[in-house]
């Protein structure tokens, strides 16, 4: 596991118990480009305190980019606002496209995406956690 997932790992579980987590490379070694970085989780007690908080956290993060905290499935998913508007929502089929477009075509917007996911999660490293 690499140190930004172990750290991503970490500022999540301090929140509740994971029970998934996925946090892509940003780098495919393969294509020769960054990647867009977003991160995904599911704790094994979903808490709306524990969402607000994480929502709270990532708008006073000063990222780049507008970030977005989806919880319409199972798992939360923190990505650029923009690829969710792109796709119309991730449980549209084409999702994977469009994350495969943006990757291709704006390696600057991947650059940020991976700049802000690092600071949003050292803020998220720093907040005290929602009592049970």
């Amino acid at each position: 596991m690499s140190t930004r997932s172990s750290e991503a790992r970490q500022a999540l579980s301090r929140f509740g118990d994971l029970t998934w987590f996925k946090l892509p490379k940003e780098y495919n070694d393969i294509l020769g480009r960054h990647q867009v970085t977003y991160l995904g989780w599911r704790y094994q007690v979903p808490r709306e305190d524990v969402a607000q908080t994480i929502e709270n956290a990532v708008r006073e993060s000063p990222t780049q980019l507008e970030w977005a905290l989806d919880r319409t499935r199972r798992n939360w998913i923190l990505l650029p606002s923009r690829m969710l508007h792109e796709a119309r929502g991730l449980a549209n089929p084409a999702f994977a496209n469009v994350i495969h477009s943006i990757g291709t075509l704006d390696q600057e917007f991947c650059l940020k995406t991976v700049s802000d996911l690092k600071l949003i999660i050292r803020h998220l490293q720093q907040i005290p956690a929602p009592a049970e």
